[in-house]
C-alpha cells in the first residue's frame, strides 16, 4: 500500500513555499512511498560531502544540480556522469554549481545529488500529465535523450490496471527491443506494468500533481529502477468538470429525444425563415405530439395555436427549440426553465464560436438553475426517426433504420445527411452539436445505449469538452453497439509549451488515438470512412475467430486486397491440406488455392458459387473476401445473384459469417455492387481497399467488445 501521508507532507511543504515543483530528493521520497525504485543517493551541500557520499554509495556516480528553479537539469549543464574517482566527483561537485549560476543566476541551489550509478537496462520513460481533454493520463515509451524526437509512446486514462499497463509496454514500435534483442536482456514487463500502475494511482491520489517524469527508467531482468525524477505542482491540475450522472442524462435526453410537446420559439409564417422551416419540418415531417408556435405577432403559425410566450402554453413542453437572434436567448430561456422544459435546442449562432463567451457562459448558469440541457448553441438541430421529429431548419430525413450520427460542424451534417439519403442509410438519428455548452457526445451515447432503435453511433467531433467522461461512457456503449468516430484535426497541435517530456509528448493526436482504442472506439480516418463503417457495420455478422480468406477471380485484386488486410489488422487465415484440396477440386489447375483463393478470370459463376459456398461452410473460415473481375463469362449481375442466393442459403442453415465484395471492371459492377449491400453484403465498385476497411472495422469492434 503506498504511503500517502509521506506524499502530503511533501505537497504541503512546496505549497507553503509557493514551489511549482518538487526537488529531486522530494521526487525520489514520493517515487518510494508509491512502491517505485529509485538508484541510491545522498544530497551534498560542499564538495567535500559529496565525495564522503560516493565513497558510502560506491563509485562510480552521477552529480545533478538539486533547484525548483532549474527542472531541465541537463540543459544547464546540471549532470555529470560516470565519475569514477574521488577527485572527479570533488571537482564534478564545483563544476556543477558554477553551471547553475550560470544558468540562473536567481535560481536556488539547494545542493547537488550524488546518485549511484546504474548503466545495465534498457532507457524508458514513464510518467503521467493532465491532458485538457482526458485529465490524468498516463504515458510510456522508449525514454532517454532522443524521447521527444522518436516519439514511440502510448497512453491511457489514469489510473490503469495491470492488464492495460501490459498493452502499453507492447503497443510502442519498439516493443520487441524490450523483449531483448542481439544477445542483450530482456526488460521485466510485469516490473514495468506496476510502476505504470502506481504512477496512474499517484496522479489519481493526488489530482495538484500536474506532471510526473519518470525519465529514464532502467528495465531490467529483475526490476525498474527510476533514475531520474521530474514533479510538477498546479492546483488548478485537480479541477474537475461539471457531469450529470447516467439516470439524470438519461431523463432529459429521453423527454428531448421522445417529446411529447414541442415549442417553437420565434415560429414564423415567412418562408425562408428559420423558424417557419423548423415549423415546416416538424408539421409536414409528420411529429405527432403538439406544436406550439411561439411568436408575440402572430395569432396561429401554420393551423397551429401561436402564443406570445412559453408561459402561456397549457399544459407540459419537453422541448423549446430556439429560432431567434443570440442576444434574446437568456430571457426566453429563463421562461423556458420556469415552464419545466427537459431541452433548449439552441439553433441561433453569435455565442462561443464568434468569441462571445460571456453569453454562452450566461446562457449555461440559466440552463443550470432551471435543470434545463441544451443542444448547441450554433447547430442544425436534430432528427429523430422513429419519433417521425425533424427539428431543425435543414430538409427533413425520414428513412428509418439502426444508425445514429453527430456531427460537430453543420456542413458535416448537411454530407451526412446527404449520403444517408444517397445510399438509402437508415437512421434513427441525426444530431448537432455545435457549441456543446453543454450536451455533448457522452450526453448522447448514454441515450443511444440504451435505444432500441439504434444499433450503431457515429460521430463527427473536433474536440471533446470532457474526454474522460466521453471515454468511460464509450466503454460501456461499445461493449454492446459499435461506436465509430472520426476526430477533426489529426495533425500535431505544434510544439506545446510543458515542463517535462511526458507533458510534450502528449501534445499530439496519439493521445486520443490510445484512448479512443482503449474504450472499444472504431476510429475512422475520413468522413467517407465514417459514413461507410455506419452503412456496414450492422450488415456484417460479428466473426467468430480471425481466419480471413480470399476469394478472387483477378490475380492483382488478391494481392491488393491482402495488403489492405495487412493495412486493417486481418490475418490471412494459413489453408491447411485438406482445405487447400478441397479448393483445388472446383479451380482450373493454373489457378491457386492457398490465400487467396485465386479462382482466375474465365470462370464460369459455379466456380464462384462453389468457392464461397466451401468458405461459408467450413467452420474454421470466419469470414470472406471476395474479388469480382468483370467478365463475359460471369457477368457482374449474375456474379451479385448467385453470391447474395449462396450467402442466403447458409444464413437459413444458421451459418453467418462477413463476407465483403470487391468488384473491378466496366459500370455494370456499379449496379452489382448495390445489388450485393441489398441484401446484406457490403460491396464495393472500383476499390479494393474499402471493403477490407469495413471487414477490419468490424472486427476491431468485435475485439474490444469481447
Amino acid at each position: 500500500m503506498p504511503d500517502k501521508e509521506i506524499v502530503e507532507k511533501i505537497l504541503e511543504k512546496a505549497a507553503a513555499e509557493g514551489r511549482s515543483s518538487l526537488t529531486a530528493p522530494e521526487g525520489r521520497q514520493v517515487c518510494e512511498a508509491y512502491g517505485i525504485a529509485t538508484p541510491q543517493e545522498r544530497l551534498a551541500t560542499t564538495a567535500d560531502e559529496a565525495v564522503a557520499q560516493a565513497l558510502e554509495i560506491g563509485l562510480p556516480v552521477v552529480l545533478k544540480i538539486v533547484s525548483p528553479d532549474i527542472l531541465h537539469k541537463t540543459e544547464a549543464g546540471g549532470v555529470l556522469i560516470g565519475l569514477e574517482t574521488p577527485a572527479k566527483v570533488s571537482e564534478g561537485f564545483r563544476t556543477i554549481i558554477d553551471n547553475a549560476k550560470a544558468y540562473d543566476g536567481d535560481a536556488d541551489i539547494v545542493g547537488v545529488q550524488v546518485q549511484r550509478m546504474l548503466s545495465e537496462g534498457h532507457e524508458v520513460i514513464i510518467g503521467a500529465t493532465t491532458d485538457p481533454t482526458f485529465g490524468k493520463i498516463v504515458a510510456f515509451g522508449l525514454g532517454g535523450v532522443l524521447v521527444e524526437v522518436l516519439k514511440d509512446v502510448t497512453f491511457r486514462l489514469a489510473p490503469t490496471t495491470t492488464t492495460e499497463a501490459l498493452s502499453m509496454i507492447d503497443g510502442i514500435a519498439a516493443a520487441e527491443v524490450l523483449k531483448g534483442v542481439r544477445g542483450a536482456a530482456p526488460a521485466n514487463r510485469e516490473a514495468l506494468a506496476e510502476v505504470i500502475h502506481r504512477i496512474g494511482e499517484l496522479v489519481t491520489d493526488f489530482p495538484q500533481l500536474a506532471e510526473v517524469d519518470l525519465n529514464p527508467v532502467l528495465a531490467t531482468p529483475s526490476g525498474a529502477t527510476a533514475v531520474d525524477v521530474r514533479i510538477l505542482i498546479d492546483p488548478d491540475a485537480a479541477h474537475e468538470p461539471v457531469r450529470f450522472g447516467q439516470e439524470e442524462i438519461l431523463a432529459s435526453m429521453t423527454r428531448i429525444m421522445k417529446p411529447a410537446a414541442v415549442a417553437v420559439i420565434g415560429a414564423s409564417a415567412e418562408a425562408g425563415k428559420i423558424g417557419n422551416s423548423v415549423m415546416k419540418n416538424l408539421v409536414n415531417g409528420g411529429y405527432a405530439g403538439e406544436i406550439h408556435p411561439i411568436n408575440p405577432k402572430a395569432p396561429e403559425i401554420l393551423g397551429r395555436k401561436a402564443y406570445a410566450s412559453i408561459a402561456d402554453v397549457p399544459g407540459d413542453v419537453d422541448v423549446a427549440i430556439f429560432a431567434i437572434p443570440a442576444k434574446f436567448v437568456a430571457a426566453a430561456l429563463e421562461e423556458v426553465g420556469k415552464k419545466g422544459c427537459a431541452g433548449a435546442i439552441l439553433i441561433p449562432s453569435g455565442f462561443g464560436e464568434t468569441g462571445n463567451i460571456e453569453l454562452q457562459d450566461e446562457v449555461v448558469a440559466i440552463a443550470r438553475k432551471h435543470g434545463v440541457r441544451i443542444l448547441g448553441p450554433n447547430i442544425y438541430g436534430y432528427y429523430y426517426t422513429p419519433e417521425n421529429l425533424s427539428a431543425t431548419f435543414c430538409t427533413p430525413y425520414d428513412v428509418k433504420g439502426g444508425v445514429a450520427l453527430s456531427s460537430q460542424s453543420g456542413g458535416i451534417g448537411m454530407a451526412i445527411l446527404g449520403f444517408s439519403r444517397s445510399a438509402k442509410m437508415g437512421v434513427s438519428s441525426i444530431v448537432g452539436v455545435g457549441n456543446k455548452a453543454d450536451i455533448d457526445e457522452d450526453d448522447l451515447l448514454t441515450f443511444f445505449e440504451q435505444d432500441d432503435n439504434t444499433q450503431l453511433i457515429a460521430m463527427h467531433l473536433e474536440d471533446l469538452k470532457d474526454g474522460r467522461s466521453f471515454a468511460e461512457t464509450a466503454k460501456r456503449v461499445s461493449a454492446k453497439k459499435p461506436v465509430v468516430v472520426l476526430k477533426a484535426g489529426r495533425t500535431s497541435q505544434g510544439a506545446k509549451a510543458a515542463s517535462s517530456h511526458t507533458g510534450a509528448l502528449a501534445g499530439n493526436d496519439k493521445v486520443y488515438d490510445d484512448i479512443l482504442r482503449q474504450s472499444g472506439v472504431i476510429r475512422a480516418p475520413g468522413l467517407n470512412d465514417m459514413l461507410e463503417y455506419a452503412r456496414a457495420l450492422p450488415l456484417l455478422p460479428t466473426p467468430r475467430g480471425e481466419n480471413v480468406v480470399i476469394i478472387t477471380g483477378a490475380g492483382g485484386s488478391g494481392v491488393l486486397l491482402s495488403d489492405a488486410c495487412v493495412d486493417n489488422g486481418l490475418s490471412l487465415m494459413e489453408i491447411p491440406s485438406d482445405l487447400d484440396a478441397a479448393f483445388r477440386e472446383f479451380i482450373p489447375p493454373f489457378g491457386a488455392a492457398g490465400n487467396p483463393v485465386d479462382i482466375t478470370g474465365g470462370e464460369p459463376p459455379s466456380t464462384y458459387r462453389n468457392t464461397v459456398a466451401l468458405g461459408l461452410e467450413d467452420e474454421r473460415i470466419h469470414a470472406l473476401i471476395l474479388g469480382y473481375w468483370h467478365t463475359i463469362v460471369t457477368p457482374p449481375m449474375v456474379f451479385a445473384e448467385l453470391v447474395a442466393e449462396v450467402v442466403e442459403e447458409y444464413r437459413a442453415q444458421g451459418i453467418h459469417k462477413p463476407v465483403v465484395a470487391s468488384l473491378s471492371g466496366d459500370v455494370e459492377v456499379e449496379e452489382a455492387s448495390e445489388y450485393l449491400y441489398q441484401r446484406g453484403i457490403p460491396a464495393y465498385p472500383y476499390t479494393t481497399e474499402k471493403p477490407v476497411a469495413v471487414l477490419g472495422a468490424k472486427y476491431r469492434w468485435a475485439r474490444s467488445a469481447k
